[in-house]
């Protein structure tokens, strides 16, 4: 016979585990991250900023991913290398291990691929996957840091991305108000919001941002029900495929952290994010909403904002005789 204290506790912790499982939505909590090889991230944290990886020694990860910006720049395009006038806006590096591609066109597939590119754009860092070898490789410290990662002191462009795509995997954004709301407490987010949620699935918006991330798990036309009028030369896919059935196809960016990545849209055309939720409405979904549903929404929207990352700042370590000098101005 079961005692009626242990029956008690056990209806008491079956309570609380209820209470703490996600809800059946659309969208689920963002997790923790989980490390697993704690050397390697704190070496992929210094590679992260840095700016020795660019040309001129001016640009690192963080310039264009700026982790106390929401992981991007606020800037329509980014500035790349001799004040170069990047193609597109700076996607997030919060939750981008999430993504089922990387880039807005999708051209790298995982985060050790995309982290490579950045490096030898002559129009971004400006540098070569050999070049930037050279200097990591030029470092005693790096070395010893590779060594005790990878079991040699070969530093190769290889381990470099890998040490960039441990570090990035880190860089995730649990225990947004959503998330708790998700997991049953009711008054993590306002009566407001709630109802903001309700449209968002009601209006079709979730038919792209769903899952952890809220997005970027599929690639979509932008301008579904009406054409996309922008200046921006990006074509999305069809930059890579030259199909014209791929123009305008991006990868969904996540609505995590939205609040914090203005500019929005892969030209950064809109500041506000009211402005961007009415865009997109109409674009995509044929609808247009007035400006109480719209605010709704926005309330709902940052609501997914979550904890950003929360770290000491890495010591990099100097310079070597040996070290090929950085070239800031052009020459």
């Amino acid at each position: 016979m079961i005692k009626p204290w242990v029956a008690l506790c056990s209806l008491m912790l079956g309570a609380q585990a209820w209470a703490a499982a996600p809800m059946n939505e659309p969208i689920q909590p963002i997790q923790p991250a989980n490390i697993t090889d704690p050397a390697k991230v704190e070496l992929g944290k210094q590679l992260w900023f840095d700016p020795r990886l660019s040309r001129s020694g001016f640009i690192s990860c963080n310039s264009c991913h700026n982790l106390s910006m929401g992981g991007s720049d606020n800037l329509p395009t980014s500035i790349g290398h001799n004040w170069h006038q990047g193609p597109i806006n700076s996607p997030t590096v919060l939750n981008s291990s999430l993504n089922v591609v990387q880039f807005w066109d999708g051209r790298a597939k995982t985060l050790k691929e995309q982290a490579g590119g950045p490096i030898a754009n002559p129009g971004e860092m400006g540098f070569t996957h050999n070049l930037a070898s050279d200097v990591v490789r030029s470092i005693p410290q790096y070395r010893d840091s590779f060594k005790a990662v990878y079991g040699d002191d070969t530093v190769s462009i290889d381990h470099i991305t890998d040490a960039l795509a441990a570090f990035e995997e880190t860089l995730v954004t649990p225990n947004a108000p959503f998330d708790h709301w998700l997991k049953g407490e009711k008054d993590a987010i306002s009566p407001t919001a709630l109802k903001g949620y309700e449209l968002f699935k009601s209006t079709g918006c979730i038919a792209c941002h769903n899952g952890e991330a809220v997005g970027g798990a599929s690639m979509q036309k932008m301008g579904m029900i009406e054409p996309y009028v922008t200046q921006n030369p990006s074509q999305g896919v069809a930059g890579l495929t030259g199909k014209d059935t791929d123009r305008m196809l991006f990868k969904v960016p996540t609505l995590r952290n939205v609040e914090l990545t203005y500019p929005y849209f892969h030209d950064g055309a809109y500041w506000n994010l009211d402005e961007a939720v009415d865009v997109m409405a109409r674009l995509q979904l044929g609808r247009k909403l007035s400006q109480e549903e719209v605010g709704q929404i926005v309330a709902f929207l940052k609501t997914l904002t979550g904890d950003q990352p929360d770290f000491k700042l890495p010591q990099l370590p100097p310079s070597s005789p040996q070290t090929p000098h950085p070239v800031p101005f052009g020459q």
